[in-house]
């Protein structure tokens, strides 16, 4: 299954150098039942985009927890054997960001992360107000709120696993 785990470039240089995402149990998001219900005219692409997306706005929730690191939102895509993906079940209460999260029992090593999606450098000041504006946007802020979908206005770049280093130095 594809997942993706949201992530920083500070947290992607542990991982580089660890060579896995882990101790398990991690947080990530894929295309999950309670996605594809809720957006049932979407396609597998909308779907997967749906579920990096959910992941990119849990990498800002990183960035603004950590105010030191670099203001770039992270997202790693991994293929994961479906029996370490888990996801509430049944009538679980989920709110609109949780639709794709999952949980995996296990850490990710390196050769099953398929790809890395970064912000380029150019969206930085757009993406630092978004994790400063984020604890607002969450209390009712308009204004923040605003701010913090203007980050989702930046569409992360490509990368393969063997350029993520280069992003690193």
């Amino acid at each position: 299954m594809r997942v993706y785990l949201p992530s920083t470039l500070t947290l992607l240089a542990g991982v580089h150098a660890a060579r896995e995402i882990g101790p398990a149990p991690l947080a990530a998001h894929a295309v999950t039942p309670a996605l594809r219900e809720w957006y049932a005219g979407g396609d597998e692409e909308e779907l997967e985009y749906a579920a990096m997306s959910a992941a990119a706005r849990a990498s800002l929730r990183l960035l603004a927890a950590d105010p030191s690191v670099p203001r770039r939102r992270v997202v790693l895509a991994a293929e994961v054997p479906d029996g370490q993906v888990a996801w509430p079940r049944g009538d679980a209460a989920l709110g609109n960001g949780d639709r794709a999260r999952v949980e995996l029992a296990a850490p990710v090593p390196w050769k099953l992360i398929a790809s890395g999606h970064v912000d380029d450098p150019g969206a930085v000041p757009d993406i630092a107000a978004a994790a400063e504006a984020l604890a607002a946007a969450d209390a009712g802020d308009e204004d923040a709120r605003f701010t913090v979908d203007g980050a989702e206005g930046h569409e992360l770049l490509w990368y393969a696993t063997q350029e993520l280093g280069d992003l690193l130095d």
